[in-house]
């Protein structure tokens, strides 16, 4: 049975091109069984067939940036790496069609020579398109722009019967989150590249002083491309807004906001170390709030209450969400708990609270965020 299956991923994906999995190959600390790597669409909806056929449990693998994120699965027979879905093309106009396995790195590299960019940021080091849209992995920029998601105007996947297939989903925006496949492609909006950014950054040690400077930036209508505050359990954070455009609009933008925030501001041409960064890493227990601007202080405190101590806090200010990192060595009890408790805070404030990462052990004790969920 393993020979005759490894025989058959390698027929489709090639020699040296299937394996059998090695102990890095894992998701939420299963190993899976074996590895294949397909170079086209059709080879990958061959793959995911193959896998229906044999009754094989499949995840699909990017840069591998988020595999450890949501619910550990059950079993894990197959991952299908997206490493060979690579390149760019149609990306002369409004829109550029990319493979889902392109890091959005290398993307952005290649639109930057003709003065244009993908309006995403993804913080997940060496993310890649596929793993982006499958989550919908925001950065700072959706402050702006929007969720990946709503910046991709069709996505091409794979399915388990063998087809390749497209989707714009509904108002035009894929459906991306119940997509149940492979994503293979996406063309997705192109925008200019701005002449100049400039970031304004204030000192902050509160939730409630976070809540001031965001509302005096945004009643300045300064058109900002991203709000964003860096909240440490301990010590001072930081809110920073993020100016964009041609100079001489930035300039004077910048300026009237740095006369509202007073002397302390700091205006500075390059991103604070922590901007675009999660605050939080494998072995953290981390959750996901999302609720009004306004409403983020209340909460706040509702989680450090509920934790008995600060939380390190970071995310988008200027729409409320934001990722906390809960204190180590809890219970899967204790964890449900503090979510709980949250969770009644958030419900006259309609917003939400999900967990997004966690040791294996643990999240698989937890109700964790499923994919749609994520962001």
């Amino acid at each position: 049975m393993t020979g005759s299956l490894l025989d058959a991923l390698v027929d489709i994906c090639g020699p040296g091109f299937a394996r059998p999995a090695r102990s890095v190959d894992q998701v939420g600390g299963r190993r899976a069984g074996f590895v294949a790597v397909p170079a086209t669409g059709r080879a990958a909806a061959a793959t995911l067939r193959l896998a229906a056929e044999r009754g094989l449990s499949v995840r699909a693998r990017g840069s591998g940036s988020k595999t450890d994120w949501g619910t550990p699965p059950a079993g894990l027979d197959l991952i299908v790496d997206t490493g060979r879905l690579n390149g760019m093309w149609d990306h002369h106009g409004a829109t550029a069609t990319v493979a889902a396995g392109t890091t959005v790195a290398a993307v952005q590299a290649a639109l930057a020579l003709r003065g244009r960019r993908l309006a995403v940021d993804p913080p997940s080091p060496g993310a890649t398109i596929g793993g982006m849209l499958a989550v919908n992995e925001s950065g700072p920029l959706a402050h702006r722009f929007g969720s990946p998601a709503h910046q991709a105007e069709r996505v091409s996947y794979a399915d388990a019967t063998g087809a390749e297939q497209d989707s714009d989903g509904e108002d035009g925006r894929p459906g991306i989150a119940e997509i149940e496949g492979v994503l293979t492609a996406a063309v997705l909006r192109v925008e200019p590249l701005p002449e100049t950014r400039r970031w304004l950054a204030r000192a902050v040690t509160t939730p409630a002083a976070v809540a001031e400077l965001v509302e005096q930036a945004v009643a300045q209508r300064l058109e900002p491309s991203a709000i964003e505050v860096d909240l440490p359990g301990t010590g001072a954070g930081a809110v920073a807004v993020l100016l964009e455009g041609d100079t001489d609009a930035v300039t004077g933008r910048a300026a009237k906001l740095a006369q509202v925030w007073g002397p302390e501001a700091d205006q500075v041409g390059a991103a604070p170390s922590w901007w675009g960064r999660y605050p939080f890493g494998a072995s953290d227990v981390t959750v996901r709030i999302s609720v009004r601007p306004a409403d983020l202080p209340a909460v706040t405190y509702a989680l450090r209450d509920l934790c008995g101590l600060p939380v390190a806090l970071r995310g988008s200010a200027g729409r409320g969400t934001v990722h906390a990192v809960l204190p180590p060595g809890l219970t899967a009890r204790r964890v449900g708990e503090i979510v709980a408790g949250v969770e009644q805070v958030l419900l006259a404030r309609s917003g939400r609270i999900v967990v997004v990462s966690a040791p294996p052990a643990l999240a698989a004790q937890l109700e964790m965020a499923e994919p749609r969920d994520l962001f």
